[in-house]
């Protein structure tokens, strides 16, 4: 995920004198990471997770740090958010015998260390620690992970659905209508300019467009590489190294019409047709699609002169939505390609140029 203010300039939108972004029509970024940790405060502290149940009474304190990075982009309205969190929680815990007397006080910590956009129909890892180790506490342990963490990942959900409708930028987003512009009296009519003149006739220009099903679009990447045709369709086709490169749990087929699983179950499909060193054609798609709905994706491999390899990926299908509602599926999608596969391949392999 790029650092935030790091992002291509070309798309970052600069300031304008007046400080408006016409119809957001640029990249507008917004910071969030302090908006984030107080968010995740707010959602965080102060929770009771039991009260007298087995007489064992739990409650979270506070969050203690939210360390990494948190953006939204926003596009002609569209929301892109990108996060990579890591959430430290304090809780306390407390047992009492029969009568209600304190047996044993303990504090703990909570651990949250991947909350990330590129995980957000995932709950994140969560994990918990207690300072005494005795059966106590090892039992006022066991009860948090078991009230607590359901608890925790509610709490995140609704922090990940809320970077999905922009964040601190939703205010602004609905703000920020397009308004009519005023003493716009009537329309002007056929070949008539703002001032009455006849405008010129517009030039027709012959365009070629691909037929798509309406609510799904293509992605199209071109990629090149300092390595071998073969030696990158064998990165892409192996599981051992895909767990190596995206350091997540990768299951991969190398037969045609066998299945593959990557980053951790979110992608999975079937192999429609692979010729070593040449071709990958995938049926593919996210968990967070709806249900049914695949992507065909075509990897083409192209080494115009040794050592140079071109990867042209054509990707068609892929829907607008997902299950959610979420419109940023193409946007999310492009840059995982970009930056958690292609990217990831060059810096890990040394097959940059």
């Amino acid at each position: 995920m790029a650092k935030y203010g790091e992002g291509d300039k070309r798309w970052i939108v600069e300031e304008r004198p007046d400080g408006t972004n016409v119809h957001n029509w640029h990249w507008a970024e917004t910071d969030c990471l302090e908006w984030s940790r107080n968010l995740l405060s707010e959602l965080l502290s102060n929770l009771i997770v039991l009260s007298g149940e087995d007489n064992l009474y739990l409650m979270i304190k506070k969050v203690e740090r939210v360390d990494g990075e948190a953006y939204v982009n926003v596009r002609k309205g569209k929301v892109i958010p990108g996060y990579e969190l890591s959430v430290t929680l304090s809780w306390e815990g407390e047992a009492k015998d029969e009568n209600g007397q304190s047996i044993l006080k303990v504090d703990g910590s909570v651990e949250i260390p991947y909350i990330s956009d590129e995980n957000a129909e995932e709950d994140p890892e969560i994990k918990i620690a207690v300072k005494d180790e005795g059966p106590i506490g090892e039992r006022l342990r066991d009860a948090f992970m078991a009230k607590g963490k359901p608890l925790i990942q509610e709490k995140v959900r609704v922090y990940v659905e809320s970077m999905a409708k922009g964040g601190p930028a939703k205010d602004e987003l609905e703000t920020k209508k397009v308004e009519p512009k005023a003493g716009g009296g009537a329309a002007a009519g056929p070949g008539e300019g703002t001032g009455g003149q006849k405008a010129s006739p517009a030039v027709k220009k012959d365009v070629v467009k691909t037929e798509e099903k309406k609510g799904f679009k293509t992605i199209r990447l071109t990629e090149k590489f300092s390595c071998r045709a073969a030696d990158i369709y064998e990165i892409l086709m192996d599981e051992n190294r895909w767990k190596g490169f995206t350091q997540s749990n990768a299951r991969i087929s190398r037969e045609v019409g066998g299945e593959f699983s990557i980053f951790d179950g979110s992608v999975t499909g079937t192999n429609v047709e692979l010729q070593q060193g040449k071709l990958i054609v995938q049926k593919w798609r996210f968990g967070s699609w709806p249900d049914g709905i695949y992507s065909t994706v075509r990897l083409t491999f192209d080494e115009p002169e040794p050592g140079v390899t071109i990867i042209k990926l054509v990707q068609t299908g892929v829907p607008e939505e997902d299950r959610y509602g979420n419109e940023t599926v193409v946007e999310n999608t492009e840059r995982g390609w970009r930056d958690l596969i292609f990217h990831r391949i060059r810096a890990i392999f040394g097959f940059g140029l």
